[in-house]
């Protein structure tokens, strides 16, 4: 303790700063803007005419017009980090959560076959596609993880491993938003011009349709057993999230060559994803529980691609051309058409 002379004030010694403190008030900024502009994602979603689209992706859409008209703090840029990066990642984890492995196995023998082969056929004719047209090998990579599997929560988990730029996260993301939806709205249209019954409908919609809300949506209207098939064809479809990241974790290694080979290509939210699902096969879970591990799971990802957004520059989208928006609609018609068939084969 000191005495200041001048105006007979004690000084009292400052409380160092924990380092744990110090580390919240940096990203504390980030994160609540982060939360702040999903939270304007899902009062959007309320509008007329936007329930089509989810609150994750109204939630990117909006941090791209904030981050490109008004500007983001230099203060919020670690707390946008740490929620692109790590929230979204625990985001993964607790999708595991809505699977499991009695779920996979409901779709039967004939409904795994179509779903597999329609998911790595489609992967791989997207990546081979993109090299043909030129398109940068990362944002390839997660265009064809958002068509084969699951859309954004896919586009996400891979970009673990290709470490693209947001930009190219926010292109891929658009493209299957864009795709994912035009399908949603035209799949019950065709169910009777191809002769598909409830169960076929639905086996088609929740192996080819990129989002599980789209699935959900498009199934449906197929009947109730229609849309029970899609939806769980769909946590099938996610289910493959892991070993796909794995498969793309050891190429990236591959590529590195033999100098980085004691450095892990794989995010340890991969290995808790498969934990989670693993658990959730074994335990019963309540249905409270799960409703609420299903909104935390929206809120978080949802939070996430906020900051996807809010690190977006559209001058760098644009640069990109038309070229990654042909993929993604070629690998969307790839896939629609492989798994139809495969389903006329099947049944």
């Amino acid at each position: 303790m000191s005495v200041d002379l001048a105006d007979n004030r004690l000084s009292l010694p400052q409380a160092p700063m924990k380092k744990g403190d110090e580390t919240h008030n940096v990203i504390r900024p980030g994160i609540v803007l982060a939360c702040t502009i999903a939270g304007a994602g899902f009062s959007l979603k309320q509008l007329p005419g936007m329930a089509l689209l989810s609150p994750l992706i109204l939630a990117v859409l909006v941090g791209i017009v904030f981050s490109n008209t008004v500007g983001v703090m230099a203060n919020a840029k670690a707390g946008i980090a740490f929620s692109q990066k790590t929230l979204l990642r625990a985001a993964i984890v607790a999708l595991g959560f809505q699977l499991t492995a009695t779920q996979i196995v409901s779709i039967g023998v004939q409904g795994i076959v179509v779903t597999v082969i329609a998911l790595v056929t489609t992967f791989g004719f997207t990546i081979l596609l993109g090299r043909w047209m030129g398109v940068d090998q990362k944002l390839t990579e997660l265009i064809a993880a958002g068509t084969s599997i699951c859309g954004a929560s896919a586009i996400v988990a891979t970009n673990a491993v290709t470490n693209a730029r947001s930009e190219q996260v926010a292109y891929a993301i658009a493209c299957i938003t864009l795709f994912g939806t035009v399908a949603m709205l035209c799949y019950p249209l065709l169910m009777g011009s191809f002769g598909l019954d409830q169960h076929a409908f639905g086996l088609w919609a929740g192996a080819s349709i990129h989002e599980v809300a789209q699935v959900v949506g498009a199934s449906f209207q197929g009947g109730p057993q229609a849309g029970e098939i899609g939806t769980v064809v769909k946590l099938a479809r996610i289910a493959m999230l892991a070993p796909m990241v794995i498969a793309l974790g050891a190429i990236a290694m591959h590529r590195k060559g033999t100098a980085e080979a004691k450095r892990p290509p794989l995010p340890w939210f991969v290995f808790a994803f498969v934990g989670v699902v693993g658990l959730n096969s074994l335990v019963t879970i309540p249905a409270e529980a799960t409703v609420l591990l299903k909104s935390v799971t929206t809120c978080l990802l949802s939070v996430g691609l906020a900051a996807m957004g809010l690190g977006t520059n559209v001058a760098e989208i644009r640069r990109h051309g038309w070229r990654p928006l042909v993929l993604a609609l070629s690998a969307s018609l790839f896939i629609a058409g492989l798994s139809l068939a495969l389903i006329k084969i099947e049944y």
